[in-house]
């Protein structure tokens, strides 16, 4: 009698993962959600949040403790603790020999444990392409080395790859899965509290403590400009938690903070509610075009870390809207330009365009229904086929 077949790897994979900030433990919650369905024994392990952790992630690190920001003494300042981390991380998957290693953006951090670990024969797959064609060029040596697969959230980014040797997919941009291609801002509304023909601006300074630190005072001092030409409009923060208590303090400063309402996440939310947002430059930009919500997007940096990225910088566009656009369709402040007049007279600007110009406004929203599409892809599916197919090699 022939011995029963041995199941393969694959049959119940044991995949780690990394995801270093909120937006990374947001696509990696999705992607595991595919991978539970492909395989619904699977064990999943490493660094990651609370989305993770829905998916039966076991998280041996928090995410938040590589969240940082800049390139200066930002970076400096945790960079024993981060090296650290990664060193200990490194020995615990060599001793467990995950079937594949999964990073999730966090390109700092990963691509070196990533070459690691394939070096010691661990598959490795990359979740969204380090900008190679915004700044860092650079990186594409250390990308071939060390990921035997890339999974890419744009659709330029295989052909790119290719001429590089490097394998890659396009999987489409799992937000654009999660957002409704015309949200329901009636319902948003009525979820926080907002009247139907309330004016609606939220405030949204970036989810890591630098960038709330760099960017909430201002932010404030911004809306406290819009709110003195249009007095009634409604201001609302989406505070990530463990940040609020650094809003608040901020809204305080810039005497804003009865002015404000502030809630605990819900950025979708709040995004699907209002009718203009500043928003910090990163994910959440993607994040308001997929709403169709105009922006002015905003950054500000210490000045070691702003001369080091503006140096390295390939395109003239930072926001992802403006990026996949090729062209500036919202308006960008960086740096010195970031002040708070500058952001208060581009977010009236948009006001009076909603009462002034509503043909400008029909083009944006098309604009944003087509970027919007272009993302749009089953990206559990896609991602989870081409982690079976690196499996499989």
């Amino acid at each position: 009698m022939a011995s029963p077949a041995v199941p393969s790897p694959q049959a119940n994979p044991f995949v780690a993962m990394v995801a270093g900030e909120a937006s990374g433990d947001l696509l990696a919650g999705l992607m595991l959600e595919g991978l539970r369905t492909r395989w619904p024994q699977l064990t999943c392990a490493g660094i990651g949040g609370p989305q993770m952790a829905r998916h039966g992630f076991d998280a041996w690190w928090p995410h938040h403790k590589l969240s940082v920001h800049g390139f200066g003494w930002e970076v400096m300042r945790r960079y024993r603790e981060i090296v650290g981390i990664r060193k200990q991380l490194l020995t615990r998957l060599l001793d467990h020999h995950p079937d594949v290693f999964i990073g999730v953006d966090a390109p700092d951090f990963n691509l070196d444990l990533e070459r690691n670990l394939r070096v010691a024969g661990i598959k490795t797959v990359h979740f969204v392409c380090p900008s190679i064609w915004a700044w860092r060029a650079d990186r594409v040596e250390k990308i071939r080395a060390s990921v035997d697969h890339v999974l890419c959230i744009f659709p330029f980014e295989p052909e790119l790859l290719a001429r590089h040797g490097i394998a890659a997919t396009f999987v489409g941009h799992p937000l654009a899965n999660v957002i409704p291609l015309e949200p329901d801002k009636a319902a948003a509304r009525a979820a926080l509290g907002l009247d139907a023909q309330d004016r609606v601006l939220a405030l949204l300074p970036g989810s890591r403590s630098s960038e709330v630190k760099h960017l909430s005072l201002c932010f404030f001092q911004a809306a406290a400009l819009v709110k003195q030409a249009q007095q009634a409009i409604k201001l609302i923060v989406p505070a990530v938690p463990s940040l609020r208590g650094d809003i608040e303090r901020a809204a305080a400063q810039a005497g804003m903070l009865d002015q404000v309402q502030i809630v605990n996440g819900q950025s979708h939310t709040v995004l699907a509610a209002c009718d203009v947002t500043l928003i910090a430059s990163g994910t959440a930009t993607l994040e308001a075009a997929l709403f169709k919500r105009p922006m002015v997007i905003a950054y500000r940096m210490g000045w070691l870390s702003w001369e080091i990225m503006r140096r390295k910088q390939l395109q003239p566009w930072v926001g992802l809207p403006n990026i996949l656009s090729q062209q500036f369709i919202v308006p960008e402040l960086l740096q010195d330009r970031a002040t708070p007049e500058a952001m208060a007279g581009a977010v009236l600007q948009w006001v009076d365009d909603m009462d002034h110009q509503p043909a400008k406004m029909v083009t944006l929203h098309q604009q944003f229904m087509a970027l919007h599409h272009s993302l749009r892809r089953d990206t559990s599916t896609l991602a989870t086929d081409a982690i079976e197919k690196t499996l499989a090699r």
